[in-house]
């Protein structure tokens, strides 16, 4: 159950001299069983990550080409999260891995990984059309996807996301105790933004210890889990979920970790909406109470230190992204969520 040891993500990558396009197809020669067709490139489409995805547009039905970052992951950490979606093929919603001629489920190109997947229908509009009834069918696919992904005798251990959400505010701490601090500039697109995110930062992030104490001392099952399914990785026909994308964050962690991540991102902190969605979510695989706890736990301080974050990268690491508005966007559902 255990997956490969990562690589540290890269930052994106230049491909040897050659165009995107051109490494592309190179990529797409080492398939049999995907038709040719219109190769459409869609740059980062929203991420942030890096990668790079293109749509296959065939007569048969559309792909996605996929060139994971350089220095993303190892192949060997692909391969596991390709075994992930083999176990929940039997799912509509789930898209499935294209082998190559030699029966591999990724290519290694250029310095990158790239994989080809069946090209999932519909949209993440969540928040633009909430219900009860959407609502639900993101809860019972989440559970369905756990439930395909649960090991026999689950080992336990002190949950992964709490640590890493401990790490996040050991560095936040460690930078502001040398006296950095965000400096915004006139022409800075996010000041305005950013500036009411550092307020609310500083504001609640002394509470963020007593928050994790708890569960920093108690082992739990672990298995592995999706850990950024959110909103925009949700695809939605009419009521019903049509896709999941995007499992390049997978790894073994607490299924609470999925429940904040997903939740916390279509309905916030609503507790009404929250029991719908457990109510759900439980009639395929039950929750016990700590585990519902610890779910509203990851998710505020999930959000908190999404915040620290974003203000590290932008103000201290000075990341650059291409889509401005992408990253305005995403700053901004985190000043909403903190305000709430």
């Amino acid at each position: 159950m255990t997956p490969p040891t990562t690589h540290a993500p890269g930052k994106g990558a230049i491909i040897n001299d050659m165009t995107f396009e051109s490494a592309a197809l190179e990529v797409l020669s080492g398939y049999d069983h995907v038709p040719r067709g219109a190769l459409v490139h869609l740059g980062a489409h929203g991420g942030f990550s890096g990668a790079a995805l293109w749509r296959i547009e065939t007569t048969t039905g559309n792909f996605a080409l996929k060139a994971w970052p350089a220095g993303w992951r190892s192949p060997a950490d692909l391969a596991w999260i390709h075994g992930l979606l083999a176990k929940a093929a039997t799912h509509p919603w789930m898209p499935r891995v294209m082998a190559t001629k030699d029966g591999q489920t990724f290519v290694e190109s250029n310095g990158r990984l790239w994989e080809i997947l069946t090209w999932m229908p519909g949209a993440a509009d969540f928040g633009k059309s909430p219900s009860p009834a959407r609502l639900e069918a993101a809860a019972t696919a989440l559970a369905q996807l756990h439930q395909a992904w649960r090991p026999d005798g689950a080992p336990t251990e002190i949950c992964p996301a709490a640590l890493r959400r401990q790490a996040t505010l050991h560095a936040w701490n460690e930078l502001v105790q040398t006296g950095w601090r965000p400096t915004f500039v006139p022409l800075d697109p996010y000041r305005e933004t950013a500036e009411k995110l550092l307020q609310l930062v500083q504001l609640k992030i002394d509470a963020m210890p007593m928050m994790l104490s708890a569960w920093l001392n108690r082992k739990l099952p672990v298995q592995p889990c999706v850990c950024d399914l959110w909103h925009d990785h949700l695809l939605f026909t009419g009521d019903n979920v049509t896709g999941i994308i995007d499992f390049g964050s997978a790894k073994v962690d607490h299924i609470a970790v999925d429940l904040a991540r997903l939740f916390g991102s279509l309905i916030g902190g609503d507790d009404a909406q929250w029991q719908i969605a457990l109510a759900a979510y439980e009639k395929i695989r039950p929750l016990t109470l700590p585990e519902k706890l610890l779910a509203r736990v990851l998710d505020r301080t999930g959000v908190l230190l999404a915040a620290a974050n974003w203000l590290m990268w932008l103000y201290h690491e000075n990341r650059v992204y291409a889509d401005s508005a992408a990253v305005t966007a995403r700053l901004e559902t985190l000043v909403r969520r903190l305000s709430a």
